[in-house]
């Protein structure tokens, strides 16, 4: 008898974020009061760190684990930083702002209307990851946006 098993599990997308971070434990507990997390399970390893975990926020799942440096995996505070930034869209990005904030987060662009249709700021976590949260107000062309940029870059350029 054969099953057919689908190549992306349910509940996935075909792109899920996976962090490392320095006291996994504490982060999901962070993402829970910061973003509303629901944490989906945890592997301990034997030594007690997460060896892997999975959180849900919205509709995404982000997997995560401890630091492990004798097997490659570093966190952003050991690295001294990360090139990369998670984008978050909720409903009310105000709201959620600042519910990361009184979670510990850090404000590193204040929450503004963008040009590209979307009101829009960017937190660091207290891990080191970094946060872009959204919600989209506008639905714009690609040519409304382009004009729009040109716009927005003539004006910071000049200031």
């Amino acid at each position: 008898m054969t099953t057919s098993v689908k190549p992306i599990p349910e509940g996935y997308h075909s792109v899920s974020p996976y962090l490392v971070i320095k006291n996994a434990a504490a982060a999901i507990e962070f993402y829970k009061k910061a973003f509303g997390a629901k944490e989906r399970g945890r592997m301990p390893g034997p030594d007690g760190r997460i060896m892997h975990a999975e959180i849900q926020i919205g509709d995404a799942v982000v997997m995560i684990c401890d630091e492990m440096p004798e097997y490659g995996t570093r966190s952003p505070q050991t690295l001294g930083g990360t090139p990369v930034s998670l984008f978050l869209y909720v409903p009310d990005v105000d709201a959620s702002f600042q519910q990361a904030i009184a979670a510990g987060a850090m404000s590193t662009m204040p929450v503004a209307d963008m040009f590209w249709g979307d009101r829009f700021g960017k937190l660091a976590d207290p891990y080191g990851h970094e946060w872009s949260i959204a919600t989209h107000k506008e639905d714009l062309t690609h040519e409304e946006i382009e004009r729009r940029g040109r716009e927005f870059m003539s004006k910071s350029a000049g200031a």
